[in-house]
């Protein structure tokens, strides 16, 4: 199965791991999994930009079996995009692949999965910090 890369070369939730460490991951998931590696593509810096993902989609997952990002949490935080995303990989029946997270998904059920994980993240920012509860807690 061919699979392409895909890195990241800013931020995501609060964590910016280097080029080179995110491919040698997706190198190794891909090794694990005996996946052919393509190598990766790196997205642009701009915050929540997915331009070169959205052209993977577009032009390049015809040829391809799949998608290895280096974390699900490179996908979009926008619902409606990563909803995008998860049916035009369901309607070309290919694969996106976790590296980090050590898994895929490619049907309804799988991406309904990664949905509930994603809330949990994004409501995380929303809860109390220990500090905060310890304050409370000590007056």
């Amino acid at each position: 199965m061919n699979v392409r890369g895909y890195i990241f070369s800013r931020h995501f939730l609060d964590n910016r791991i280097p080029q080179h460490v995110q491919n040698l991951v997706i190198r190794n998931y891909c090794d694990k999994n005996h996946l052919h590696y393509l190598l990766s593509v790196a997205e642009y810096a701009m915050p929540k930009c997915h331009i070169i993902f959205d052209g993977i989609l577009k032009k390049e997952l015809v040829e391809i079996d799949g998608i290895v990002l280096y974390s699900m949490f490179q996908l979009p935080e926008n619902d409606i995009h990563r909803k995008y995303i998860y049916a035009e990989i369901i309607k070309q029946k290919k694969i996106l692949y976790f590296a980090v997270e050590n898994s895929y998904a490619k049907t309804q059920k799988q991406f309904d999965e990664i949905e509930i994980i994603w809330k949990v993240c994004l409501s995380l920012s929303h809860c109390l910090k220990v500090e905060e509860i310890l304050q409370y807690y000590s007056h």
